[in-house]
Order: C-alpha cells, then sequence, then structure tokens
C-alpha cells in the first residue's frame, strides 16, 4: 500500500473533501493475491468510497478467439480462472459443439461433470483458505492447500498436467479415465470431509474470524441481482439460482445434491456456502465416479469433429486423414453460420462464452462472461462505510481473479 495522494485544504471554505486522502491498494499487495488495484478514499481509517482499477493483466483473451481453431483455444481457457481451469476447458466445449450440434458420449460427460467438481472444490480451498490466512489463520490455509496438491496429483494422472491441463476436445477430452484415477477420486471422496471437519472446527467459531467477516460487506438479495451477481456470492444473499439446477448440462440431472444458500448476505455467509458446496460436489463426484459409464469418451472419428488419438493417427489411415482434416488450416471444422451462448455454474459463478460462426475453421467472435469481472464491480458497493482492514475480508470472500477481468 501507498500513499498516492494527499488532500488540498482550502482553508477558506469547509469542504467535506477536505480531510479525505487517497491510497492505492494494490497492484502488488499480499492482499489482493494477484494483479488486482484498487484506489480508496479514505477517511481516516474509514472508507469513504472505493475505484476498481483493471487492466494489469490485458491478455486479450477474446481476440485470440478470432484466430485459434476451437481446438487451440482451450489453452487460453486455462489462464482465464488459473485456479479451476478444468472448468474453463469444459465450459468452452460446451459452447464450441452447442454450435456444431454434436452430442457428446455418456461417458464423456460423467467424466466432465467429476472433473468441474473436483475443479469447485479446487477453488474454493483456496478462497476460503486465502480468506482465511488474509485475516490470520494462518493453519486453516494449510489444511486446504494440502488438499489442493491431492488434486493436481489426480489432474496430473488424468492427463499429465498439473496446472493448466487443457483437457477437453471438440466431442470428447483427451485420454480416457484410468482405474488408477478412479482409485485416487475415490480416495479423495472419502477423506475430504475429515479435513473439512477440520477446517471448520479451526474456523466457523473462532472469535476474531467471525468478528471480522459477519455484518462486513453485506449485499441483500435485491442488489445481488440488480448487479447480476452469480454462484456462491448469490447464493450468500439467498438468491436461489444455480445452473446445475436450473438450466442441467452434462449429466447433473443424474444426481442427488443440494444448491446451497444463505440469509446472512456478508463475508461469513460467502465463506460457509462455499465450505457446505465442497461436500455437494463430494456428493455428485461419488455418485458419479461410482456410476462412470463404459464407453468412449469421444464422438465417432466419421464424424470428423473429434481428433483421434495418437495409436489410430499412426496406425490407420482413417485416423491420420481425419487427423489431418482437422488441423489443417483451410479445412478444419464444418461450422454453421450461427452464433449460439452457453454457460455453466463455475465455482466462481455464471461463466459462459458466446461463439459466432462464419463458416471458417474459427470463430468469428469469441465473447466471455467470466464471473470475476462482474463481481469485482460490486466491491465499491460493498467496501462504503467500513474501515480499511476490512478490504482483505471483502476482497477475500469475492474471490476475484484478475485473468478474468481484461479483456
Amino acid at each position: 500500500m501507498s500513499v498516492a495522494a494527499v488532500h488540498t485544504r482550502d482553508l477558506a471554505h469547509d469542504d467535506p473533501q477536505e480531510y479525505l486522502w487517497t491510497l492505492n491498494y494494490g497492484p502488488q499487495h499480499p492482499a489482493t493475491h494477484t494483479t488486482l488495484r484498487l484506489v480508496l478514499k479514505l477517511e481516516g481509517e474509514r472508507v469513504v468510497d472505493a475505484m476498481p482499477d483493471i487492466g494489469y493483466l490485458h491478455s486479450g483473451f477474446e481476440k485470440i478467439g478470432e484466430h485459434l481453431d476451437y481446438n487451440q483455444y482451450v489453452t487460453v481457457t486455462d489462464r482465464m480462472n488459473y485456479i479451476s481451469p478444468l472448468a474453463n476447458n469444459v465450459a468452452w466445449h460446451l459452447a464450441v459443439e452447442k454450435l456444431l450440434g454434436i452430442e457428446v458420449p455418456a461417458r464423456c460427460k460423467y467424466l466432465r461433470t467429476i472433473l468441474c467438481e473436483l475443479a469447485r472444490i479446487s477453488d474454493h480451498l483456496l478462497c476460503c483458505g486465502a480468506i482465511g490466512l488474509d485475516l490470520g489463520a494462518f493453519t486453516f490455509f494449510l489444511y486446504g492447500f494440502n488438499r489442493r496438491e491431492d488434486l493436481y496429483n489426480i489432474f496430473e494422472t488424468l492427463c499429465g498436467a498439473r496446472f493448466t491441463n487443457s483437457y477437453t476436445r471438440v466431442g470428447g477430452v483427451m485420454y480416457d479415465a484410468t482405474p488408477r484415477f478412479v482409485e485416487m477420486v475415490r480416495e479423495f471422496v472419502r477423506t475430504l470431509p475429515k479435513t473439512l471437519d477440520d477446517m471448520e472446527r479451526l474456523l466457523n467459531r473462532n472469535r476474531i474470524f467471525v468478528d471480522r467477516t459477519k455484518g462486513v460487506g453485506i449485499l441483500t438479495r435485491e442488489e445481488a441481482m440488480n448487479r447480476s451477481a452469480t454462484g456462491p456470492i448469490a447464493r450468500a444473499s439467498g438468491v436461489t439460482r444455480d445452473l446445475r439446477k436450473d438450466e442441467p448440462y452434462l449429466s447433473y440431472k443424474d444426481f442427488d445434491f443440494k444448491v446451497i444458500c444463505s440469509q446472512g448476505k456478508d463475508c461469513f455467509a460467502r465463506y460457509l456456502v462455499r465450505m457446505a458446496e465442497m461436500r455437494e460436489s463430494l456428493r455428485i463426484v461419488e455418485q458419479a465416479i461410482e456410476n462412470l459409464p463404459s464407453g468412449p469418451v469421444n464422438v465417432e472419428v466419421g464424424q470428423r469433429t473429434a481428433i483421434p488419438d495418437k495409436r489410430m493417427v499412426y496406425s490407420t489411415i482413417e485416423g491420420c486423414i481425419s487427423h489431418f482434416e482437422l488441423v489443417m488450416a483451410n479445412r478444419g471444422f464444418e461450422v454453421p453460420r450461427e452464433e449460439c451462448y452457453q454457460a455453466i455454474e463455475s465455482p466462481n459463478g455464471e461463466l459462459g462464452f458466446y461463439l459466432a460462426g462464419d463458416g471458417s475453421n474459427v470463430a468469428y467472435r469469441a465473447r466471455c462472461r467470466p464471473p470475476s469481472f462482474i463481481h469485482f464491480a460490486l466491491f465499491p458497493h460493498l467496501i462504503r462505510g467500513h474501515t480499511l482492514s476490512d478490504v482483505p475480508a471483502v476482497l477475500g470472500s469475492l474471490n476475484i481473479i484478475a485473468a478474468e477481468l481484461d479483456r
């Protein structure tokens, strides 16, 4: 933090702005977790106003979508919300498959569902752990990050990458699940509830944490809807909306789970909603992994939409031709001159992609609706009237990922 500008005093007038200070919070600051900048107006310790300033992590990911084909672009989605990249992969290719009119096999849907929920757990563990760390709960943070390492091991077993997975493909996924992957997921589902119990015992009744989050950053139900909040932030304000239930995709309609909501409306409620959502994600993963269908994970090679695996490319003429047709710049996918929008319930809220096809093998327009971009605009409304020490609590409860902010 640094004082960027000092007030100017006009002794001849009793100006209400006379005693306000301007403070730069970020873009590099331990409590911002990434390159975020907040320009705060302070009256003593009290925050009078705040201006979120984005643009420090500009990547141009929407313009890139007009130059990379529908399989290449998945690497860009990894770098948007890099805490749960697998959910971004699924969201992108669901939109592409909707545009192309592709229906993926049942095993692929179940696998994608499992990975979306594991990504949700990974994201929530980081969000809750980080807000605990910012408010002094270092042990709580270690509990969460220890289990995230187990998730990285699971992802590495599945696709060979721990962080930027790039796992999905048009019409399927990169690799099928192995018995080792299934075994690791079952072990994770069995052991995580004990960790969540320990974490809740550490923080749920911790006097310091409760005092610093309860009644802080109030977002009413009406304000949440008017300001387009989604995900845990909206549900912590009593908005009972979850795309997994309201607009089912993948195989969510096959599973029994609850939509976690709260009437707390504050930072503490947002923390509790995320902690409870992890338990519901475990329920979904357990049902999916125990009922994982057999069969292929990609659409048939004859449709020339899914890239065939390397063994087929190297050993069969059909696989070689299909691969050639899909990767050649002047060939590729047969894309209709249409447009579509597809959204998923990502860990932070509604993540959607709008795509417009023009008949070529790349999108004419690729527009993204990332939840962090919407939620960062909530910050001034939530922080006004609170003190400077409340900034980490409010910012942490929103879980802003800066890579989603900049176009």
